[in-house]
């Protein structure tokens, strides 16, 4: 975590905005910054590749124990953890399981949907019936794509 704090310092200066500015009415502030999302996942270099031609972003590490793509706009990269006996989480299941999801917003939702199933995600059966698509990463993760209206 230190390299990464060490590196995330040098664009997170020029990336985040003054003190002041995340005060609120009675000037309160946070005490931590989101340095990164990791996901966990069985093969972090295979996810990786799929988030990274997904968004667009490039790599920064690649291992086969862990990942990072960096944020062109310069907000907190994303990061893929090798988890041994990793299993997906049940996106469809009663009882609530899953643990998170990333929604992504794109200009054509049809268009997107191709794109993100040609680069190996899964379309699951069950959908909100909103506009917003959800789609099953390769790890098993669910991510939602949201026309941008």
């Amino acid at each position: 975590m230190s390299d990464l704090v060490s590196a995330q310092s040098a664009t997170s200066s020029q990336a985040t905005p003054s003190a002041s500015a995340g005060r609120d009415a009675q000037g309160d502030t946070g005490f931590a910054r989101l340095a990164m999302v990791t996901i966990d996942c069985a093969d972090p270099v295979a996810l990786a590749a799929f988030y990274g031609e997904l968004l667009g972003w490039e790599s920064r590490h690649v291992d086969e124990n862990f990942a990072i793509l960096d944020n062109p706009e310069g907000g907190s990269p994303l990061g893929f953890g090798r988890v041994i006996g990793y299993r997906p989480e049940p996106w469809t299941q009663p009882d609530g399981s899953k643990h998170f999801h990333l929604d992504f917003y794109v200009d054509d939702l049809e268009e997107s949907t191709a794109k993100a199933l040609a680069l190996g995600a899964t379309e699951p059966a069950y959908q909100h019936g909103r506009t917003l698509r959800v789609l099953i990463d390769p790890a098993g993760h669910p991510f939602g794509l949201a026309p941008l209206e």
